[in-house]
């Protein structure tokens, strides 16, 4: 059974999620605000966490950071009223897998929860290193190294990157990449591809170049 935790300050919110999650068979656990949930995670260990952004004492966005400084694993669908492209960028680059902007539908969260889930359980790592200029993309490690740095990327970056060195010299189209990378049943907004290929490309720096644009295409690794 897949333990989820739910940090929102509005208890019918809470309530809500709770009531669909454990129609679809998970376990939840509730968290009133971000200083309530930092606490759980010092506890307990979570598959999924569902956290909203504007909360008193803690925004999750403030939690979420604090939350990474010990576990960059553990899948994060936040939830906001806001839904400007800011938001999702710095949710993102905090390592967020999914944004939900409210009101959301309950049924299409479930939806995106069971995608999270399984995503997460399906990775295979191949058992190699590949080295691009100043780039190492380690497979087996999960690791991405710039110039002998190792780069802090959020695990849906790594996901992208490592599909991308794999699939390299290779045009790939958006849906192919939304499909493959995000799952079949991907239901956010196309940006959101477009958003983590810039945050790669900030995290590449001088070898933000090996990712090209193919215009009314999609994009391809050069190496």
């Amino acid at each position: 059974m897949y333990h989820i935790l739910v940090v929102d300050d509005e208890e019918n919110i809470r309530q809500l999620v709770r009531k669909y999650a454990n129609f679809e068979g998970y376990k939840v656990t509730e968290a009133a605000d971000g200083m309530e949930a930092l606490e759980i995670c010092r506890q307990c260990s979570f598959d999924l966490i569902i956290m909203d952004v504007m909360m008193p004492e803690l925004d999750g966005f403030s939690a979420l950071r604090r939350i990474r400084q010990q576990d960059r694993r553990t899948p994060v669908l936040m939830l906001s009223a806001r839904g400007e492209e800011y938001d999702r960028i710095h949710g993102f680059e905090l390592g967020v897998d999914d944004y939900v902007v409210k009101p959301f539908s309950p049924k299409e969260l479930m939806l995106r929860v069971s995608a999270i889930l399984r995503r997460a359980g399906s990775h295979e790592d191949l058992r190699e290193l590949y080295t691009v200029e100043g780039i190492t993309a380690d497979f087996t490690g999960r690791r991405v190294l710039v110039d002998g740095r190792e780069a802090d990327m959020s695990p849906k970056e790594y996901d992208l990157f490592f599909y991308l060195v794999k699939n390299r010299g290779i045009a790939l189209t958006r849906d192919k990449l939304l499909n493959d990378v995000w799952g079949y049943d991907f239901y956010g907004d196309e940006r959101t591809l477009d958003t983590h290929i810039k945050l790669l490309r900030k995290t590449l720096g001088p070898y933000s170049g090996h990712i090209v644009t193919l215009r009314g295409v999609g994009y391809r690794f050069e190496g």
